[in-house]
């Protein structure tokens, strides 16, 4: 008795928090700044004259303040005198608001597929006053019929004019502190951490690890695969269907999860439009060894859309003692010569020689190197730049320009402020650690970045850091195997498109698919840090932009105008055809219109274009739609309240039946009975209350989390379990959400929460596209149809974080 009492009591504790949280929910919503062109706002390139109150942040530009302001005084030469004294105000106010940064919401048309209103939403009060002073303004105002009709009557037409959300109205929106006192900036949410917005721009590809542009003015870009192939993609984002670059048969890789060998660097030579070279860094086996190699390809003479592969000159090879620390990057600096960055050749703790390969100065593994490759073509095929910093040292190779590194994984050259060059040259990368740190470091040159003695700021081979002629040089910024294993370098943004990113250094991890952004600060000449999450809410409700990404984190890339991309996969295997190309975007201020305009040069393709489709969905949060309004107003709220009576029905009934009652409260009878897909804790098997068909629970936790477990399904009146085979991240994100929960944090295999032998299998090959309600809807082999065994029974790891 006590037990079922207890039961009862938590399910009703769960109904009043449930309702406290819909007093809050079904309060003002802090939408996001958005113009009527669907995009953010911006600081005007010229200041307005007219629309003066949105001079320093808005929707308009010069042009459309001017257009604004003929529209006024063709609607005010209609008054007169004492007309004008008393309207020009208002109407002035009204005009405007196409101004506003929030123009979208003014004008309720967040939504790009309904049309846009004539007027924006009028306040009350305000809207009053105006129809008591100015009502013969309407029509001048507006072309709707239907509204100008309205203006006879104050009640109808302020109905009209109002907005369903009184925060979104003029002026109180003006007036509203919450909304206007972080406008412009990028937001962050209440842990600091800064919301952005992605767009998606490739997908299919297999370990995408590289994106480069070859600053030819045509726009392209490229992507490298792991398995040593390139595609081409014109500005438009459609992919030539004929590879670029293909050098499967020599790269060595394997399917194998996690594996680092492979295709892994690609740049272009900064006179590439002259020369048509380009240069690759890939793994090959020669014999028994395993080597990194370094190549030098150019284009075909006959299609400036494909290489030459029989133009291939080995510039450079290195054997490699171990599989993995392979390195990977190549650039050229603005100094005009090619840098190669060599991990340290494997294995744990640099076991190589007395101090490692890292601080020995005559091997060129765990260095950045720096060669000159330009005029080339006779003699050697590359020089050492003379001012390289160990030309006069008999014991170190001369190509060697720093030391000390373990793995740098991705290095990225700073482009520098678009107004004032500051930063421009600088080099930044980001170092793989051991087992405790991992680091980001500025390259400079002869500098000894410190590995193996230091990982991060922290010793790691304690004899050799005590040694006080090391003179290495310490990180810009390292942190800990908490926040992630396997750093990511990337980009210090100077593109044109978000001002706000300007400065920020922007990685990743690849482990825990953290994304991070430094900024230095002028004063201090630190760097602060600053997390960053995909906006939530309606942050991300823009046509085109989500907010989720695939958790592996690969690499990062720019486009030819300095805009800035990520690639991550959802399976981190050389073969697994996941991989995504995301473009970061800010949704709280953008660059004036017209400013980032640029003109590709014309590209001649000779091989078919296969169209891009994005395939990823805005998580989290439905489109707004706009509903007709009910003419009877009781009606509105009468079905309103049905829905949510209905709900909340509906989520106690399902606490019942996860509690272990037996009896589930009622639905109220008008209404249907649907299934519901909320979170759910786990049910006792015998329970009398049959839940719907494609219900989930989770089960197997050792700790018994509700946050992880074996994915069981309950399919015609029975629970079974899904096999692992095909089962990945986009198929665990729906269960995730289906049980309550944001995304998938990991798609769970191999019986990782142990063997569910007691049930059938019901559910193998499930493939998801992500937007489905449950795991049913999704493909599969059929319910209970499958090649499999219990041990491999699919789970999933569930959370509310990024």
């Amino acid at each position: 008795m006590r037990s079922s009492y207890d039961s009862l009591r938590r399910v009703w504790h769960a109904a009043f928090i449930l309702l406290f949280f819909l007093g809050f929910w079904v309060g003002p919503v802090c939408l996001h700044p958005q113009c009527l062109d669907f995009k953010p706002p911006f600081q005007p390139a010229e200041e307005l004259t007219f629309c003066v109150m949105y001079k320093d942040f808005g929707c308009c530009d010069s042009a459309k303040d001017q257009e604004l302001m003929s529209k006024y005084y063709r609607i005010i030469d209609n008054f007169d005198d004492h007309g004008y004294a008393t309207c020009a105000g208002y109407i002035q106010n009204i005009i405007c608001q196409e101004c506003s940064p929030y123009a979208a919401h003014l004008y309720d048309t967040e939504d790009p597929s309904t049309p846009v209103r004539t007027l924006p939403g009028l306040c009350g009060d305000y809207c009053s006053d105006f129809w008591q002073k100015c009502r013969s303004a309407i029509p001048l105002l507006t072309d709707d019929r239907h509204l100008a009709k309205a203006g006879r009557d104050r009640g109808e037409f302020c109905g009209r004019a109002g907005l369903d959300d009184a925060d979104y109205c003029f002026p109180n929106l003006v007036n509203n502190e919450r909304l206007t006192r972080n406008l412009g900036r990028v937001g962050a949410d209440s842990e600091g951490c800064l919301q952005l917005c992605l767009e998606e721009v490739a997908n299919g590809l297999r370990n995408p690890l590289a994106m480069v542009h070859a600053n030819d003015g045509t726009h392209r870009f490229f992507v490298a695969e792991q398995v040593g192939v390139v595609w081409a993609y014109l500005p438009d984002r459609s992919r030539l269907e004929k590879p670029f670059l293909n050098i499967t048969q020599a790269v060595l890789t394997s399917p194998w999860e996690g594996d680092e060998r492979g295709f892994l660097g690609l740049v272009f030579h900064p006179r590439f439009k002259y020369n048509r070279k380009l240069y690759v860094y890939y793994s090959v086996e020669v014999g028994f060894d395993e080597r990194i190699r370094i190549s030098e390809f150019r284009v075909s003479a006959s299609d400036m859309n494909v290489v030459d592969h029989s133009s291939e000159r080995i510039i450079l090879e290195i054997d490699e003692p171990a599989s993995n620390h392979n390195g990977g990057q190549l650039l050229f600096a603005d100094d005009g010569y090619l840098y190669i960055f060599t991990g340290d050749g494997g294995m744990a703790g640099d076991p190589f020689g007395k101090y490692g390969n890292a601080q020995n100065k005559s091997a060129l593994l765990g260095k950045v190197l720096r060669i000159e490759v330009d005029d080339n073509d006779r003699g050697p095929l590359y020089k050492i730049p003379p001012d390289n910093p160990f030309v006069h040292d008999h014991e170190a190779r001369p190509e060697v320009y720093a030391f000390g590194v373990r793995n740098m994984w991705r290095c990225s050259v700073d482009r520098g402020d678009r107004h004032t060059k500051e930063g421009k040259g600088r080099i930044f990368c980001g170092d793989v650690g051991q087992n405790k740190f991992e680091e980001i470091d500025i390259i400079e040159k002869g500098v000894n970045y410190g590995w193996r003695a230091r990982e991060g700021f922290s010793c790691y081979d304690k004899k050799l850091c005590a040694n006080s002629s090391l003179g290495d040089v310490l990180p810009i910024y390292a942190y800990s195997h908490k926040m992630g294993k396997s750093v990511t370098g990337g980009y210090i943004y100077r593109g044109c498109e978000y001002p706000n990113l300007n400065g920020m250094y922007i990685f990743g991890d690849f482990m825990s698919g953290r994304m991070m952004a430094l900024q230095e600060n002028r004063h201090t000449r630190k760097w602060d840090y600053n997390e960053i999450c995909m906006g939530m809410g309606q942050t991300c409700v823009f046509p085109g932009l989500i907010n989720n990404y695939h958790p592996y984190i690969i690499s990062f890339g720019e486009d030819e105008a300095g805009e800035l991309y990520f690639m991550s996969t959802s399976f981190p295997s050389a073969t697994s055809s996941s991989g995504v190309v995301y473009k970061l975007v800010d949704p709280s201020r953008r660059a004036p219109p017209r400013q980032c305009h640029y003109d590709p040069l014309p590209i001649r393709v000779k091989s078919p274009l296969i169209k891009f489709q994005p395939k990823e969905k805005l998580i989290g949060v439905e489109m707004p739609h706009k509903r007709p309004k009910l003419a009877n107003t009781q009606e509105t709220t009468s079905s309103s309240s049905s829905d949510w009576l209905h709900d909340l029905m509906d989520l106690l009934g399902v606490q019942m039946t996860a509690l272990g009652g037996t009896t589930p409260v009622p639905s109220p009878a008008s209404t249907p009975a649907r299934p519901h897909t909320g979170r759910r804790k786990k049910g006792k098997h015998g329970s009398e209350t049959r839940p719907p068909n494609g219900a989930l629970r989770l089960a197997g936790d050792e700790e018994g989390r509700s946050d992880r477990g074996r994915v069981e399904i309950y399919v015609d009146g029975e629970w079974g379990t899904v096999c692992d085979d095909l089962w990945d991240e986009k198929s665990a994100g729906v269960a995730c959400r289906q049980l309550g929960f944001r995304r998938a944090l990991k798609a769970s295999k191999q019986a990782e929460f142990g063997e569910g032998r007691s049930l059938r299998i019901l559910l193998d090959d499930v493939q998801c596209e992500g937007a489905e309600r449950t795991l049913l809807d999704c493909r599969h082999t059929g319910v209970g149809m499958h090649n499999c065994a219990h041990y491999e029974d699919a789970g999933v790891i569930c959370g509310n974080t990024d």
